[in-house]
């Protein structure tokens, strides 16, 4: 509106301007002409403005009802929206209210019925106080009855119910002990006994003994003179290099060679065997071939240690100990010979170990080397035991430790730390237990038969004792005065603790008591 007022106003001033200036111009010639036409012109002017203000006026008049009508439809809708944000607040606001009303209710029930239950509840508890009364002395009227009949105090009486209920209870107890003993003894021993079984079964064993002579035969007695040489200087430079004895007697073909070394009685052995073939017999000769064949055993060690360590399947073994084993040929313990033991150790250990779920190669690696310390050099301790030595051995050429537990442990100088440990004792025992293994003095057999003897008549009750199956069983009778059933189990852990405690043995020994009752009337 004021912009089509302005340009109205605009218009007129500019036509009035125009027509002055017209009017000017022309005034000279043809003054009143120029003002009409000048007046003409400004009518025209102000009708085109006019004309123009009024097209303005409409225009904007229509922008202002648009824009009118936009602002309010906008407005409505925000509108709208309150209205209905506040609708879903009352809505929200009846529902909570409507939840506590009847969370109110439900608070109300429950403190009424909450209520109800303390009063019953206090009513019992009133009735429970007057009962427990009239129980008390009830209680004491009839405590007073009973003292009165048994003429005894009720803490007389308590404390003969506990002694008799503690008897009771301590002979049901010992009853119980006693099975479940029994039963897992027996358990124990036939587990053990199939193991131990099974192991021996698979395994085949070999007998092998050497003496402390060899015999070396030849082909005439002709060469004996030859071997003893002049004024015997060939044979006392064999004994010499070599440290053996040799006997040179009235056998027919045949010369003794004999020594409580092994290796130096093979060298000498073989040595005489490369003398007689080649002929040339003479003290200088005699050194060289000695010297060559102490090689030739060395060697011939190394390699059975190899083909030992091979043939049970133990590898990464220190060529120290693969030595130490290839020397075990030469050795005896017992009479038995120390590689064959070892060997046969091995493998029971190895089957026995697989039986119980545990490494098979690594029992069989301890029980090959258990007995190292039976083939020490001529710098070892000889008063060492030779379990310690060879679990020191096997230390100083590491050896994993449950190998060195199990060789030190074996007889028992060492605590046993790990499972294997037990298998190698037991395994020793059963290789050098079995008959024909071992030899012993004939002496020291029977004096060992006869301690296992008087170690059973040490004990009270004992009437008869007998050492059987070559000492590995001890029978012992006793009187059935003295001694019960229960005393007859006791006796015999007793006498076993004994022997393993006071005696040396291979191999285990059985103690089995016998108890028995007769009754003897004569009829006349």
């Amino acid at each position: 509106m004021d912009n089509s007022i302005i340009i109205i106003i605009g218009g007129v001033v500019l036509g009035i301007v125009i027509g002055f200036i017209i009017a000017k111009t022309l005034e000279k010639n043809n003054a009143s002409k120029l003002v009409r036409e000048a007046k003409k012109l400004a009518v025209s002017i102000l009708k085109e403005a006019n004309s123009e203000g009024e097209s303005i006026k409409k225009d904007k008049i229509l922008q202002a009802k648009e824009k009118f009508i936009e602002l309010k439809s906008e407005h409505e809708k925000v509108i709208l929206s309150r209205d209905k944000q506040m609708a879903e607040a009352e809505k929200r606001t009846r529902d909570k209210e409507s939840q506590i009303s009847s969370e109110l209710n439900k608070s109300k029930t429950l403190n009424e019925t909450l209520e109800a239950k303390i009063k019953d509840y206090n009513h019992r508890l009133d009735l429970l106080d007057k009962k427990e009364v009239e129980i008390s002395k009830l209680h004491k009227s009839q405590v007073d009855q009973l003292e009165v009949i048994s003429s005894l105090s009720a803490e007389d009486a308590k404390a003969q119910l506990i002694e008799s209920l503690k008897g009771q209870a301590k002979n049901e107890a010992m009853s119980f002990v006693q099975s479940a003993v029994e039963e897992a003894k027996l358990t124990a021993q036939q587990e053990a006994k199939k193991i131990i079984i099974n192991t021996i079964q698979r395994i085949g064993t070999e007998e092998a003994v050497d003496n402390c002579v060899s015999v070396f035969n030849i082909e005439s007695d002709d060469v004996k003179g030859r071997i003893i040489g002049r004024e015997g200087r060939n044979i006392r430079a064999i004994e010499a290099a070599t440290g053996v004895e040799i006997i040179v007697d009235d056998t027919p073909e045949a010369i003794i060679l004999s020594c409580f070394d092994s290796v130096r009685r093979e060298i000498a052995r073989l040595s005489l065997h490369k003398l007689v073939t080649d002929g040339r017999i003479h003290p200088a000769r005699i050194e060289e071939v000695v010297q060559k064949t102490t090689k030739q055993i060395e060697q011939e060690i190394i390699e059975v240690g190899k083909r030992t360590v091979i043939d049970l399947g133990i590898h990464n073994l220190h060529p120290e100990l693969i030595k130490m084993v290839g020397r075990m040929k030469y050795r005896s313990s017992y009479g038995q010979n120390l590689l064959q033991h070892s060997r046969e150790v091995a493998k029971l250990c190895g089957v026995m170990a697989a039986e119980l779920g545990l490494n098979p190669k690594l029992a069989k690696r301890a029980g090959l080397l258990h007995d190292i310390g039976k083939v020490p050099d001529a710098e070892t301790d000889m008063e060492t035991p030779h379990a310690i030595l060879g679990m020191q051995w096997a230390e100083k050429y590491g050896e994993k430790e449950e190998v060195c537990n199990a060789i030190g442990a074996h007889h028992d100088e060492v605590e046993m730390k790990f499972l294997i440990s037990p298998i190698i004792q037991v395994c020793d025992a059963i290789s050098g237990a079995r008959p024909g293994a071992r030899r012993q003095v004939l002496d020291s057999y029977i004096q060992r038969l006869k301690d296992l003897e008087d170690i059973a008549f040490g004990f009270q009750g004992v009437k008869k004792a007998y050492a059987i199956q070559a000492g590995r069983e001890l029978r012992v009778i006793v009187e059935s005065e003295k001694v019960d059933d229960q005393k007859a189990a006791e006796l015999s852990f007793s006498i076993s603790q004994k022997i393993q405690t006071d005696m040396t043995y291979p191999g285990q020994v059985k103690i089995t008591v016998i108890r028995e009752t007769r009754a003897v009337n004569i009829a006349k």
